[in-house]
Parts: structure tokens; C-alpha cells; sequence
């Protein structure tokens, strides 16, 4: 008799069983989810909207470094003794958020194997993420570099479906995290348009041609002949 396949385990509903240690709060658009300098005392858990994370330097530049969505963790570093947090954490739509004090999140890493599977699988991802953030502004054109911002942010690549990007994000922004102008950001973006890569109506729609583009052409993207 065949056997019956293990149910996928269900983060949402594994946290709202938990006994202690453990919040649910919503977050307004612009409300911080924690500040750079604050205690790190806890991790915090995606269930619904996006989250950017920011740094900032001791002049006062901003940069972003991260824009996050449902399923996602946050603030990790506080298992490893870290004792501040070294990021803002920000909402950009509206969210809600699990917070679990660093005692639980121990805790169920050590009792909980689906769980901590999970967790380890976020960790992994994080680190292939930074690898790949530091090989694009290392060898790739600002140009790629934008491509590949807005494919990450409408998770283009999965189905090849064209994605919508719900929470606005500025050219300002965009030009932070790929470490450019605000004014090559917009000739790139026109550039996409007219390419027919991405589309604005209302929001701003992101096509599986752009991850071909990205794929590619090298080493700048090019018209389609």
C-alpha cells in the first residue's frame, strides 16, 4: 500500500500553537519593526506584506540592503550574541509579524525539526542571496544590476509568469540598492518599457522576458531583433 505523503509542514500554524515567547502584531506602512541600535532580543517571522531593511552609516547615509516578504525571517543575528540590531527594519505595506523571543526561537530550533529545517533552509537562501548581491555589484552593469533588482522584488523566475510589484518602490530607492544615480535608474527604466520588459499601469508589472534579458545578453541588455 503506497504510503501517504508527509503534509507540508505550515510555519503560520506551528507559531500559533506555540506555548510563550511568542507574538503577533500588525504593522502600519512606514511603521518600524525594529531600529538600528536597538536591543536584538528577538527574531521576527513574515506572515503577510513586504519589510525593507536598511542601514545607516555614522554620516547619515541610508543604503538599502533587503526587501522581504511573507515567509521570510528577520533580525537572526540575535543568536549569535549579537546584542543590537545593526539594520532598520521597516514596513512597506501593511504586515503582520510574529516575534519570537530569542529563548523560544532556541527552543523550538531544538525541539522542533520541521522547524528548525525551515529556519536552516531561510539561512542557507540569505547567505546565496548576499553571495550573489556582492558578485552582481562586483562584475555586473548598473543596468544588470537594476534587471536583477526588480526580478527579485516581483519574484519573476519561479512559473515565468509577469509578476506586479505592490508596494511602490521609488527610483531613489532602486538606485540605492544598486549603488547607482536616480537619473540612470529612470533612463534604464524607460529603456525596459520601451523594450517591452516591464509595464506601468498604475503598478509597475515585471515580464519573464527580463529574466531572459538578464540570462542572456551580455554584457549589456539589448533590443530584441
Amino acid at each position: 500500500m503506497a504510503r501517504k505523503p508527509k503534509p507540508k509542514f505550515d510555519p503560520k500554524a506551528f507559531l500559533a500553537k506555540a506555548d510563550g515567547g511568542v507574538t503577533v502584531t500588525s504593522y502600519r506602512k512606514g511603521q518600524a519593526i525594529f531600529v538600528q541600535g536597538d536591543p536584538a532580543d528577538s527574531i521576527f517571522y513574515i506572515q503577510q506584506g513586504r519589510v525593507k531593511v536598511t542601514v545607516i552609516s555614522e554620516q547619515g547615509k541610508e543604503a538599502v540592503i533587503a526587501f522581504l516578504k511573507a515567509e521570510d525571517f528577520i533580525g537572526e543575528g540575535c543568536l549569535t550574541g549579537r546584542p543590537r540590531r545593526v539594520s532598520t527594519a521597516r514596513a512597506v505595506t501593511n504586515c503582520v509579524i510574529t516575534r519570537l523571543e530569542r529563548a523560544a526561537m532556541a527552543r523550538m530550533l531544538r525541539d522542533q525539526p520541521s522547524f528548525s529545517e525551515l529556519f536552516t533552509a531561510h539561512l542557507l537562501a540569505r547567505t546565496l542571496r548576499v553571495e550573489e548581491d556582492l558578485v552582481d555589484q562586483l562584475f555586473n552593469s548598473s543596468e544588470k544590476r537594476l534587471a536583477r533588482a526588480l526580478l527579485l522584488l516581483a519574484n519573476v523566475g519561479k512559473d515565468g509568469r509577469p509578476e506586479t510589484i505592490i508596494a511602490k518602490v521609488s527610483q531613489e530607492t532602486l538606485a540605492e540598492m544598486i549603488g547607482t544615480t536616480r537619473s540612470r535608474v529612470s533612463h534604464f527604466m524607460n529603456r525596459f518599457r520601451q523594450l517591452g520588459y516591464i509595464t506601468y499601469n498604475g503598478d509597475l508589472e515585471v515580464h519573464s522576458s527580463l529574466l531572459d534579458a538578464v540570462l542572456y545578453e551580455k554584457p549589456e541588455i539589448k533590443a530584441p531583433k
